[in-house]
């Protein structure tokens, strides 16, 4: 009887291992059919899913308590499961190389309870070579079985876009890859179980980790190219949104946009891609320069923050600037590698303490993190710039008066709207005679 009638026939269990953004919806996805074990090290987090809080909102919270994932902290509960999906972050270091340290201790862990006939898949975001090259070893070594002979690997990349309620797990087409052909069938069917919009299955574990990083690098170095428009229209005095409406008119226009680029993914695997590339003796031109224009959008903002206040006459730092948003992308309470981040930094550099408002943040990780205290914006009155950085709906529903409630009471030329994302209609807004910008 094959792993995947087993698990089918709940004789054996699936673990996933890592229960963020990503792992948390595929194991609520999975307990719907299989019996499953949810674990991450972060007892904490487990304490809040056993009491039905989901504190990614993802699932949400009543999902949280009608799933019936088995959370654990406990690492040897993963020795009853033989299907193992590890979902961990990889983030990068300072100095912008990758940094595998979640999915090596992941690995760690899962070998150091893994039984004979089990399949590890990893979703984890690494570059080519690093589950067969890296994390294989280190299973072999905690379990002291063999690949290939003992237990089996495959890779499937995580595809999950945070806050998108509309592309869920469910009806993004998976893909899927395994060591050979017997475990490319089984973790296949696996998967098939939950995705409705079925699978990809390709060739080698190697082309699907590129495939991952690769998706990515194309979205960044697109963000990258209207970034780099939106700061050349800026000096030419062009509004960088009409000109993209009217660009989009074409039936092949990519509908990108500039802005921030943060978070776990578009911000971070270009490096990956890039770091192994360097190590084979190529030096990337294209990713690393749309890189490195998005990196700046931060400081360009905050550039552009500091000339409005300049120009309406504000001593600049007894400016009170009111940043609203600092997660890394709209209705997600995630603040991991938030490019907002970049303009608050900058704006401390010219003697500015933004307040910060954000009512889909996890505050206690804001805290965490960044030290950042936020602040309700029921208690922001009296001030000078307004920077919308990120597009929650709770941002995209304000009206014109109230977002002239947060102000001192200058005239309205005294008051600056500063909108990265193009919520407000720019017509509306010159015609109340505020100081505008967009990016």
């Amino acid at each position: 009887m094959s792993i995947f009638e087993k698990l089918v026939n709940k004789e054996e269990k699936i673990a996933v291992i890592g229960l963020g953004y990503v792992g948390m919806p595929i194991a609520v996805a999975f307990a719907k059919k299989l019996e499953v074990i949810g674990f991450d090290i972060d007892s904490r987090k487990i304490e809040l899913y056993k009491s039905g809080i989901d504190p990614t909102n993802e699932i949400g919270n009543e999902g949280i308590k009608q799933t019936t994932v088995d959370f654990t902290s406990d690492e040897t509960r993963l020795k009853e499961a033989k299907f193992h999906i590890i979902g961990v972050p990889t983030p990068i270091n300072i100095d912008k190389t990758p940094d595998l340290t979640p999915v090596e201790l992941a690995s760690s862990t899962v070998g150091r309870n893994l039984s004979k006939g089990s399949i590890v898949v990893y979703e984890s975001t690494v570059y080519p070579g690093v589950t067969e090259d890296i994390c294989v070893p280190i299973l072999e070594r905690e379990s002291g079985l063999k690949c290939g002979v003992d237990f089996k690997i495959g890779y499937s990349p995580e595809r999950i876009n945070p806050g998108d309620k509309q592309h869920r797990l469910e009806n993004i087409i998976k893909i899927v890859s395994g060591m050979d052909k017997e475990s490319l069938h089984d973790i296949a069917r696996v998967y098939e179980l939950v995705i409705e919009a079925g699978v990809h299955k390709v060739g080698s574990i190697k082309v699907a980790e590129a495939a991952k990083v690769v998706e990515n690098s194309q979205r960044d170095i697109n963000i990258a190219f209207m970034n780099e428009l939106a700061m050349v229209f800026d000096r030419m005095g062009i509004d960088t949104k009409e000109v993209i409406e009217a660009m989009n008119t074409k039936w092949n226009a990519l509908k990108f946009y500039p802005g921030l680029v943060g978070g776990h993914c578009i911000g971070v695997d270009p490096y990956y891609f890039v770091y192994e590339a360097e190590k084979l003796g190529y030096h990337s031109q294209i990713i690393l320069s749309g890189r490195k224009i998005n990196d700046g959008m931060g400081k360009f903002i905050a550039d552009a923050i500091i000339k409005k206040l300049i120009l309406t006459d504000k001593v600049v730092k007894q400016a009170k600037v009111v940043i609203l948003g600092m997660t890394f992308k709209e209705n997600t309470p995630d603040t991991r590698n938030s490019k907002v981040i970049d303009i608050i930094s900058s704006l401390t550099d010219y003697g500015i303490e933004p307040i910060v408002v954000d009512p889909v943040a996890d505050t206690e990780e804001a805290k965490r993190e960044y030290d950042i205290d936020l602040v309700d914006i029921r208690e922001v009155k009296d001030a000078d710039c307004l920077v919308l950085a990120v597009a929650h709906d709770t941002f995209k529903k304000m009206s014109l008066e109230e977002v002239d409630s947060l102000f001192a009471k200058h005239n309205n030329k005294a008051k600056i709207i500063v909108d990265v994302k193009s919520i407000f209609n720019r017509k509306e807004i010159d015609e109340k005679g505020y100081t505008y910008w967009s990016l």
